[in-house]
């Protein structure tokens, strides 16, 4: 027997013994109970934590089986990306959201669109992993509530055969809800903070946070200067509360994904604490940049000498009191701080690049994997990035270096629209396609992500309409533009009032009134234009 059938019968037991219950139909509270299947943000966590895993262990065994998000700033764009996706694949196994705090700040704040400087409401955060959750579960009654609308028009019909397909259909429904990568900064302050910020961003439902080391009340994009790292002592102490939060809250397979900035970064707020040669305070402490002291008359007020390689030497500091790092050094540091958070409670890596080279990647990978065999990344496909220019030139250099005749192409102006149809513009796109399965083969990367892209197409396809609309087309620009492409497309959101959750609301107000319900969705509704 389904679980919609058990359902069914249960209600019926529980009704037969309460008193004044006639007017409820156990089919429409089960029908209710399908079309709810998360009840909580832990019962989400919970859920989509285990597929993590299981993902995590899949892409061990098998590099092709890498896994994929976009990041989104509201819960619609969430929903209609997996909506999508279910329509284009018909499953959204491997996909996941991204929430990205680069997004929270420039859309999600009170103050205002703000700079990825962890200075918007850090409830913001969570509250966006809620209204996230909310669009994806309403997806999911959406889809089944034309499913049960099916089943009865079947059962009114006497088809019993259609009847059963779409129990089936039914009983096997692939939810909407897939985990949600959730960016928390570099914590929000200090540890505390970032425990009791985690808490409420698991209890929204994020199963997987993703911290960064850099300072908290100093951070920066991380495609931006200025950045500035904080003592591995101190970024552990972030993972902890991260996972303590997990713990205490009953996800003991919550995944927790280490950000290291340490390639792009050139400062330190301040000097680990050291107790011996060696110990990880100062194998941080050895990459600081410096000036050896020769004799006592070197120290002048004010300045702070570190040993060093068995040498004092004095820091160099700037007016900000911000140290500097050694230059040549963000590669040593990046490894180093990739292995010391995978052997102290991190599950994946993210290493922020200034470019997308599967080589460059690799390079570090290898050498962490040297230590930790299993390692693996989550990988920022940013737009940062000018994709267009740097495999065009990562083309260009490979050619040079084969040997082959360059002199057609000029390096510096590779951006140029002339190179769109030449050989080396499409052997770029072609490397473009193929650079996340040959990054995951090659470099450990098991999710790729692109942060911002929502963003992006937002902006795009609304100057798109506004150029048409306030010009000569008029009317036209949004017909030709998107209605008719909706409609041939076969996007939901044609019929908006549905997918807002009008039929679900006409199902609801039947069962809660019966015949006395006062229904949207009669003949004049304008929706039955779109059959």
């Amino acid at each position: 027997m389904s679980q919609y059938n058990q359902d069914i019968e249960a209600i019926k037991a529980l009704k037969e013994k309460m008193k004044g219950w006639e007017g409820i139909n156990p089919e429409h509270a089960a029908r209710m109970r399908a079309q709810n299947k998360f009840k909580t943000g832990l019962d989400i966590a919970k859920y989509t934590a285990k597929i993590m895993r299981e993902d995590m262990a899949n892409y061990d065994a098998d590099t092709a089986q890498y896994t994929q998000s976009l990041g989104c700033w509201h819960g619609f764009i969430g929903q209609q990306k997996l909506i999508s996706i279910k329509k284009h694949f018909g499953s959204t196994k491997r996909r996941y959201l991204y929430l990205s705090g680069w997004m929270v700040a420039a859309l999600r704040s009170e103050f205002g669109p703000l700079p990825d400087q962890s200075m918007h409401e850090k409830t913001s955060v969570a509250a966006l992993i809620e209204e996230l959750y909310t669009f994806l579960r309403q997806a999911d009654a959406w889809e089944l509530n034309h499913l049960f609308r099916d089943l009865e028009e079947a059962k009114k019909a006497g088809d019993s055969a259609k009847e059963q397909e779409l129990l089936n259909k039914i009983e096997n429904h692939e939810t909407h809800v897939v985990p949600i990568i959730a960016d928390i900064d570099a914590g929000f302050g200090n540890a505390e903070a970032t425990y009791l910020l985690a808490k409420k961003m698991i209890e929204a439902g994020a199963c997987c946070i993703q911290i960064e080391n850099q300072v908290s009340d100093e951070k920066q994009c991380g495609h931006q200067d200025g950045k500035v790292t904080v003592p591995h002592a101190d970024f552990l102490s972030k993972i902890n509360a991260v996972r303590l939060a997990f713990l205490e809250l009953g996800i003991d397979d919550g995944v927790i994904v280490a950000r290291t900035d340490s390639l792009g970064a050139g400062l330190t707020q301040k000097i680990a604490v050291t107790n011996e040669p060696g110990d990880l305070g100062d194998q941080y402490n050895s990459f600081i940049d410096g000036d050896v002291i020769e004799k006592a008359e070197d120290i002048n007020n004010g300045d702070v000498v570190i040993k060093q390689n068995g040498q004092l030497v004095k820091p160099k500091r700037l007016a900000s009191g911000l140290f500097q790092f050694k230059p040549g050094t963000g590669e040593d540091r990046v490894v180093l701080d990739c292995i010391t958070s995978l052997q102290n409670g991190a599950d994946l890596l993210w290493i922020e690049t200034e470019k997308p080279h599967v080589g460059q990647i690799a390079a570090m990978v290898n050498r962490i994997r040297e230590v930790v065999p299993d390692a693996k990344l989550v990988y920022n496909n940013s737009p940062s990035f000018n994709w267009t220019l740097n495999f065009r030139q990562q083309v260009f250099d490979a050619w040079k270096e084969e040997g082959k005749d360059v002199s057609a192409y000029e390096r510096g102006d590779l951006m140029n629209a002339e190179y769109d149809d030449t050989e080396l513009g499409k052997l770029a796109d072609e490397w473009t396609a193929d650079f996340q399965r040959k990054a995951s083969a090659e470099a450990g990367i098991f999710h790729h992500l692109i942060t911002l892209p929502t963003y992006h197409t937002a902006a795009l396809s609304t100057d798109n309409l506004a150029k048409g609309y306030f010009g000569d087309e008029g009317m036209l620009a949004y017909v030709g533009g998107v209605q008719r492409k909706e409609i041939r497309q076969g996007i939901a959101t044609v019929k908006h009032q549905d997918m807002a959750g009008s039929n679900i609301g006409d199902d609801h107000k039947e069962f809660f009134a019966g015949d006395a319900a006062l229904k949207a969705g009669g003949k004049d509704n304008t929706m039955n234009q779109f059959g």
